[in-house]
Parts: C-alpha cells; structure tokens; sequence
C-alpha cells in the first residue's frame, strides 16, 4: 500500500513539474515575441521619421491613407541568384490595428553583395488595404517603377510609386529615399507566430 502511494504521488510531481515547465516555456516564448513586435514597431517608427524628413509631404499621405505598411528588407545575393527577407507591420488607420507580416523575394540576374531597405506602403481604400493583409500580396517581377508625383493627389505622394491600384510604395536605403522602385518578385504574408489570435 505504501509503494503504491509512493507512485501515485511520484506521478503527481512529475506532472506537476511538466505543467510548471510548460506554462514557463509558454511566457518565455511570449516574452520573445512582444520583443520581436516590439523591435518592429520602433523599426517602422524610425522608417518612418527618416521619409518624412526626406519626403515631408509623406507624412500627410501616410495619415490620410486608410492605411500604411513598413518593411524592413535584407537581400543577399551570390553570382546568378539571391533572396531577401525581412518583417513589418501594417496598421489600420481607422481601427489603429496592427497586423504583423513577413516578406520574401527572389533576385535573379548577376551579382555579388548584401542589401539593406526600408519600404513603406500608404493604401488608399479599405479594399487595396485588406487584400493586402488577408489575401497575401505579391509584387511583380523583375520590373521597376520611377518614384513620382500623383496628379490626382496634389503632389502629396510625391516620392512614391503608383505598384498597384491602391496602393502607393516609398523604398529607403542607407542613402534615403529610392528615386526607382525596383520589384524582385517579392511575396507580403500574414506572420503566423506574432499575430495575436
């Protein structure tokens, strides 16, 4: 009777103890997360402050807009091909929610180096805005598009480039803001781990 009561509160400890390590795990993993959205949001704030600096009627724009996105990028490249990867945050101006994505592109063509950018997209209409976020979003190929003044907007997203109906895109490298956009099959997707369910 002893030895099974011995057991029986063995078991329990041990699976006590599993229930506690679990639960630690869990907040550590937590914890790793809000550090990671934490870091992307100072991220999109400095990208932020360094295109209105560069391009002040960007600032208008971007709190017009229904909503914006910013991504930060790093591309690699070897000989013949490359890829690129990074992660960003697009925020709902109306509700001020935010949605944390991840993005990749292929590079083909000749080369050798490591790239750094910023891209900030400014969406004018729920429907660019939502397809954006829910549907996952790719943009073009090998293309490029000059960064240029809308007409219809008065000059406000002077800087940025007309990618897709709706949508407006601004690019940033170390120099400042990109005078051509340049496309590299790049994919925009909902990022599954830091997504609040």
């Amino acid at each position: 009777m002893k030895v099974n009561r011995f057991f029986i509160g063995s078991r329990f400890v041990i699976a006590s103890l599993f229930c506690l390590l679990a639960v630690g795990t869990f907040a550590d993993d937590e914890k790793d997360k809000e550090k990671e959205r934490t870091e992307i949001r100072q991220m999109a704030q400095q990208t932020l402050a360094r295109l209105y600096k560069a391009q002040p009627s960007a600032q208008a724009a971007v709190q017009k807009g229904y909503g914006y996105a910013v991504f930060s990028n790093t591309g690699i490249k070897i000989l013949f091909g490359g890829s690129g990867h990074g992660e960003g945050v697009a925020v709902n101006n109306q509700t001020k929610a935010e949605t944390f994505m991840k993005m990749f592109e292929i590079q083909a063509g000749l080369g050798m180096g490591v790239k750094k950018f910023k891209v900030i997209f400014i969406f004018a209409n729920q429907k660019a805005f939502d397809g954006f976020v829910n549907s996952g979003w790719e943009l073009g190929g090998q293309t490029s598009a000059a960064a240029k003044t809308s007409p219809e907007k008065g000059g406000a997203m002077q800087g940025a480039a007309s990618v897709s109906d709706g949508i407006w895109m601004y690019q940033m490298t170390d120099k400042g803001l990109a005078l051509e956009i340049t496309a590299k099959g790049t994919k925009y997707s909902k990022d599954g781990d830091l997504n609040k369910s």
